[in-house]
């Protein structure tokens, strides 16, 4: 890494804090002007995140023309703490992977900010989201440009924040006041592993930043390596919802629609697949910690697409095909060198098609009266053209259909997977035939069969402000794979120090029995539910696949009697012990001296000869010492 003094161009990186600085200022602009911006304080927003895209796709573009060794580039902000023997800067790092997810960030999240122009419009409290939506692009641009760990975790907290804010957004429903809550609580179990973490970085190498970290990994003891990539895997679990903290993440969907998109395609679920790769100097020297990052992935791509199949909620089916696809990723970046640049490939592409899916699936919800239940949808291709067309290039990329973005970048993390363990291949090779079940059974119970909309409900197609943003994400989830393929590996390579291998655009034997995996999980798809009617109500089923799926793997359950029974139990007998022990001690000596006085005040009786008596008696006593003290 070269500092910024040191760079040709230092008019364009010296302007990189401007990046995270314009969405933060316009967000606190949003928040404090009263009424003044409710009538156009959402285009300020939407203006706010496509200068931040603006400067962004500059310095990339600045870094392409760049030599490679001067591609990543330091950009000191102030000393942040100087006291004693401590000396921490805020700073900012640019370079191949931050760059990349500013990218995603800043265009992702201007289209989602596009498009909710349309879908809030008629909110009241409008100026109030999109502040929201600015200071979550805001905080996620601090995270991932932040040069060390302590200064991303500003960022990631920042990110914790803004997500309660936006799941809770319309907190006078009580499921969402408690989904906002949920998510809150369940991060910072994940954020005990990131502030452990940092704290173990700061006494073993006596700095935060990166350079240090990754300059003294090679070093570390492995007892100690293993305990700080452990407690990242921690963090990334929170974030990105992976079991076993993954139960917040369905839930989330009770905020808007555009807050989904920006959660599970561009933002918040991407935090943990960026800090293990970030961390990637940590991990290449603790094989358990990576193997765990391994199993976490796998376990979760499975459980995630396992929930998948057995939800009627459009939204949630997304969310738990969200879930699966953040398990690929983190299985790919466990894998270490020759993996790390396929987890960023397919969290790239991932950004692209599932946010098209998330705004799809709120086109939906906005012709059919904010309707979440697909029994009750059917035959909306007819009549959705624009959202069918761009809804169905994602599913064609989510699962992996050839030539489409998925097809590239899940299918390395495939042919990884099974070079690493033949078991965990199988898993990741199950998982994509899942996928492709449960996104055919969307389809077709979404825009194919007969229509099975409530009384009164008339589909209609969204408006241009809603279907711009659909366009242009369904053309990334057709060519964007193809567009990354040939340089990404070698694009990442200074900044993960991955294995670069010559890719080719034709499938490979395990690529080709992916795709046959895949033809069977949409035949089966078809079979159950293309060529069936479509029950309007869920039938009750006691299959156990079915019955866990729609229980979330009662996730719930668990975490209830693992977590939520254990610390209700202790605060209990805290409880006990303070009314007990403290309060038992304190209301003790209080009552003592309350007696004490009692008594004490019988001898205050108002009447002078008793007080004569008692001043009588008082200087015979001390007459009576002093004599024996001279008799003595």
């Amino acid at each position: 890494m070269i500092t910024l003094e040191t760079v040709a161009a230092t008019g364009v990186f010296s302007l990189a804090w401007l990046m995270i600085a314009v969405p933060a200022v316009a967000a606190a602009l949003l928040l404090v002007s009263g009424s003044f911006f409710d009538r156009a304080g959402h285009w300020l927003a939407v203006a706010a995140v496509a200068l931040s895209f603006g400067i962004a796709l500059w310095l990339f573009i600045a870094m392409m023309a760049a030599d490679p060794e001067q591609r990543a580039v330091g950009v000191p902000l102030y000393t942040w703490i100087d006291s004693g023997t401590w000396s921490i800067s805020a700073g900012l790092l640019i370079d191949q992977l931050s760059i990349l997810f500013a990218l995603l960030i800043t265009g992702v999240g201007g289209l989602i900010h596009l498009y909710s122009v349309g879908y809030m419009a008629h909110d009241p409290r409008r100026r109030r989201f999109f502040a929201f939506l600015n200071l979550f692009v805001a905080a996620m641009l601090l995270l991932v440009l932040a040069d060390n760990y302590l200064v991303l975790f500003v960022g990631w907290e920042g990110v914790g924040l803004a997500s309660y804010l936006l799941i809770g957004f319309w907190q006078y429903k009580p499921s969402a006041a408690a989904a906002a809550k949920k998510a809150f609580v369940m991060n910072r179990v994940g954020d005990l592993g990131m502030t452990t973490a940092v704290m173990a970085m700061l006494a073993l190498f006596g700095s935060s930043s990166f350079e240090a970290v990754n300059a003294g990994a090679g070093k570390l003891d492995p007892a100690w390596a293993t305990a700080i990539g452990l407690l990242l895997l921690l963090a990334a679990c929170g974030k990105s919802a992976q079991v076993p903290l993954q139960a917040w993440l369905l839930d989330a969907m009770e905020g808007p629609t555009p807050v989904s998109a920006l959660i599970h395609a561009a933002t918040m679920v991407t935090a943990g697949v960026y800090l293990v790769v970030r961390s990637n100097a940590v991990f290449n020297v603790a094989p358990i910690a990576a193997t765990a990052v391994v199993l976490v992935g796998t376990v979760t791509l499975l459980v995630g697409a396992w929930i998948g199949t057995s939800k009627d909620d459009i939204k949630k089916v997304l969310a738990g095909s969200t879930m699966s696809q953040i398990g690929y990723m983190m299985l790919a970046a466990g894998i270490g060198p020759a993996g790390y640049a396929f987890a960023i490939f397919h969290l790239l592409t991932h950004g692209f098609f599932k946010a098209n899916m998330f705004l799809g699936a709120g086109s939906v919800m906005h012709a059919m009266d904010d309707d979440v239940n697909m029994r009750h949808y059917g035959a909306l291709s007819k009549v959705m053209r624009i959202t069918f067309l761009t809804f169905s290039m994602g599913f064609l990329a989510i699962i992996g259909f050839p030539f489409f973005s998925g097809y590239y970048s899940k299918d390395h993390i495939i042919e990884a997977a099974f070079h690493q363990n033949a078991l965990i291949g199988w898993a990741a090779l199950i998982g994509a035939g899942i996928t492709a079940f449960y996104m055919t059974r969307l389809m077709l119970m979404t825009f194919f069969g007969e229509s099975r909309w409530r009384e009164g409900v008339h589909p209609h197609e969204s408006p241009k402000i809603m279907t711009i943003p659909l366009i242009i994400l369904a053309i990334f989830s057709v060519i964007g794979g193809v567009l990354m393929n040939s340089w990404i590996q070698e694009w990442l390579e200074p900044a993960v120090g991955n294995h670069v291998e010559e890719l080719s655009l034709m499938p490979s034997a395990i690529g080709w029995a992916t795709m046959g995996v895949v033809a069977l999980g949409v035949a089966v798809g078809w079979f159950f539910f293309g060529q069936r009617r479509v029950p309007e109500e869920a039938p009750v089923s006691k299959n156990f696949f079915t019955v866990m799926g729609r229980n979330d793997l009662f996730g719930d359950t668990v975490n209830d009697v693992v977590a939520v029974q254990p610390t209700m139990l202790a605060a209990r007998g805290v409880v006990v012990a303070d009314h007990t022990m403290i309060d038992g001690g304190v209301n003790g000596a209080a009552g003592l001296l309350a007696k004490l006085s009692t008594q004490t005040r019988r001898l205050q009786t108002g009447q002078i000869r008793t007080y004569a008596l008692t001043m009588s008696l008082g200087v015979v006593g001390i007459g009576v010492v002093m004599i024996l003290s001279q008799l003595g």
